[in-house]
């Protein structure tokens, strides 16, 4: 048999998955152990000021670990060489479950969305109104009678999402399950895609996110930067978690999931982050959670900062209460638990952020560089570099699924400079909102 020379010279620089972690985490702890040294002027100059724990703790939780992640991040997605996915000879029948409250405005937009994907085979998509206050219901109703797929459940009582989607669940039809936000627009081919990526994935593959994007950037500066974290910020690090087997999170917004397995977990645990903490159940049953990139569905984020304050917060304490119930999870021998691990970091990370480096920026303008100073300042272009290579990454994925990227300058630079001065502290309110056992609000968003 006949090998041609582009196959056998790839075959020839095939390098496993197990190799390219390796070679990213020797990459990562090399650029760390240069930062440990170069720090060392900057720590010894804050231990002065604030002591060595408090001074190793900020150091450390502002600059040496995000360092560490960042290149990890970097050298994995430079590896990262995703297979692509093949239409298939039969496609198999999906079932689609959407849960809306209070979604008048855009349910029926989203249901067109579903239409026009032409997807070729079987469907069927269950609406479930949790106990909306608006006119969902008769939106609902009136599709009934165009689209021959759809089914509704019409609850009069709002119980919160999880609760809607385990009662759309007993519904389903079919052995493959999809989730779709009520507020989104599934872009062309996405469910296609997304079942294709499905069946290429390694067999024990039991869910698949998609790929979000933002419906409303040209809302105000607020989507603006939102839209810049979906489009790279989040998709890289859902990319390489997948290629290490185990994306940490199949949101609800879009993802496809394995019938049985969801059965098997349970279903959609009632809390704040049932998407996580469901994610977390099938990695910890022994399940590969993957992502599809070029799956793509595009949805309104928060545009205004009590809203976006309101999700960190949430997804915060949804980390929170997937460690809570699965810490098994954090003793299973798997390249994925790595970001188990990583993840509980983030508290360390967030805090370090929240009460040493903003204060510092304060102390700075000042003349005072205790904590932010010129060490600080170089990481900024090292920010920027990352942020360029996700951006390549994921131009190479909007050409060749037809979008464009749009030129959002603005959202740009408010994105790598200013964007963690407002999630970091959010998150650490999640946080303490999970540790004083505040009452638990959530609805379908």
């Amino acid at each position: 048999m006949k090998v041609d020379g582009r196959e056998a010279k790839r075959s020839a620089i095939y390098l496993p998955v197990s190799a390219k972690f390796l070679i990213a985490l020797i990459g990562a702890i090399a650029w760390m152990v240069f930062s440990i040294w170069a720090a060392g002027p900057w720590l010894a100059d804050l231990k002065s000021y604030v002591g060595t724990a408090f001074a190793i703790f900020l150091v450390y939780g502002v600059a040496i670990i995000p360092g560490f992640m960042n290149a990890f991040m970097a050298i994995s997605l430079i590896l990262d060489k995703r297979p692509p996915h093949r239409p298939l000879s039969v496609y198999p029948p999906i079932s689609i479950l959407i849960a809306a409250y209070n979604e008048e405005a855009s349910i029926e937009e989203t249901l067109v969305s579903i239409d026009q994907q032409k997807y070729p085979g079987e469907l069927q998509v269950i609406v479930i109104n949790d106990g909306s206050a608006d006119g969902t219901a008769q939106v609902v109703q009136r599709a009934l009678e165009r689209y021959s797929w759809l089914s509704f459940v019409d609850l009069k009582k709002n119980g919160g999402k999880a609760r809607a989607l385990n009662i759309g669940f007993k519904e389903v039809l079919h052995d493959l399950v999809v989730t779709v936000d009520a507020d989104s627009f599934l872009y062309r081919g996405a469910l296609t895609s997304i079942v294709e990526r499905y069946h290429a994935d390694p067999p024990n593959t039991r869910a698949v996110a998609g790929k979000i994007l933002v419906r409303n950037s040209r809302q105000n500066w607020i989507t603006r930067c939102q839209e810049w974290d979906y489009f790279h910020g989040i998709s890289a690090v859902k990319r390489v978690q997948s290629l290490f087997q185990g994306t940490l999170v199949a949101q609800g917004a879009f993802s496809v999931y394995d019938r049985a397995a969801l059965t098997e977990v349970g279903g959609w645990p009632e809390c704040v982050g049932e998407d996580i903490v469901l994610t977390w159940a099938l990695l910890n049953a022994g399940y590969r959670v993957g992502h599809c990139e070029d799956a793509c569905l595009f949805t309104n984020v928060p545009s205004t900062l009590k809203q976006l304050v309101k999700q960190r917060q949430r997804w915060a304490r949804g980390m929170t209460e997937a460690f809570v119930k699965h810490p098994r999870i954090l003793f299973k021998m798997r390249l994925s638990t790595f970001f188990i691990h990583w993840n509980l970091l983030f508290p360390w990370l967030d805090l370090a952020f929240t009460i040493g480096f903003i204060p510092g920026i304060i102390f700075a303008l000042f003349g005072y560089y205790w904590i932010v100073g010129p060490m600080t300042l170089a990481l900024i272009p090292a920010a920027f570099a990352l942020s360029f290579l996700m951006f390549s990454i994921e131009r190479r994925m909007f050409k060749k699924t037809g979008l464009v990227v749009r030129k959002n300058i603005q959202g740009f630079f408010v994105y790598v400079l200013l964007y963690s001065l407002l999630l970091q502290p959010a998150s650490v309110l999640g946080y303490l909102d999970e540790l004083f056992r505040k009452p638990k609000a959530w609805g379908t968003k």
